[in-house]
């Protein structure tokens, strides 16, 4: 059995259940000019309130100057594995519209932007690694964001490295089973 694989309690589509976060990237791998277009139109077709569509992406490849304004505010042991990755995304909430007024279910239509971008980057045989530990002020100053959009989180994406090129720790992390809550843990059923 590959711990790498989901134990589900009911089947889901194979794609979910192959679908996780690695810490190791291949170094080596570059994504060719295109390569995201999928990835980033499963995005755009994620349901959004009043399909507002409120989220916007800051795309960065190794290598860049922008890539390495990226991975400078990350924080904690993010640092160590996530410059690896062929691209770093910072994952942006339009908070507000134009004309000031809140977007209250901006992150969440953004959360759901990025499931559609995350499920479809392993259909294209790349992985994805959601990561909240960075600093946003410094990713707004970076890029000049205007308040009205809010940083969420970042992704990192590339192509399956391998788990020996990390420390100790993370390769623990790395090679451990996934685990999930029992699904009756999670859906509150009421009659």
């Amino acid at each position: 059995m590959n711990p790498r694989i989901a134990q589900t309690s009911a089947p889901v589509i194979d794609t979910l259940a192959e679908r996780w976060s690695p810490r190791a990237f291949d170094a080596e791998h570059s994504l060719p000019e295109g390569a995201l277009r999928g990835v980033f139109e499963a995005a755009r077709w994620a349901p959004s309130a009043n399909n507002s569509q409120p989220w916007r992406f800051i795309v960065t490849r190794r290598g860049s100057e922008s890539f390495a304004a990226i991975e400078e505010t990350l924080v904690g042991f993010n640092r160590e594995w996530a410059g690896s990755a062929a691209a770093l995304i910072v994952n942006v909430a339009e908070v507000e519209d134009a004309e000031g007024k809140p977007r209250p279910w901006a992150e969440y239509d953004l959360g759901q932007a990025v499931a559609h971008l995350s499920v479809q980057a392993h259909s294209e045989g790349l992985h994805v690694h959601q990561i909240g530990g960075f600093d946003r002020e410094r990713i707004s100053a970076a890029f000049g964001l205007e308040p009205r959009f809010r940083p969420v989180s970042v992704t990192a994406l590339g192509a399956l490295g391998s788990h020996e090129q990390l420390s100790e720790f993370l390769r623990e992390r790395e090679v451990a089973p996934r685990t999930r809550l029992d699904l009756e843990e999670l859906v509150l059923l009421r009659d």
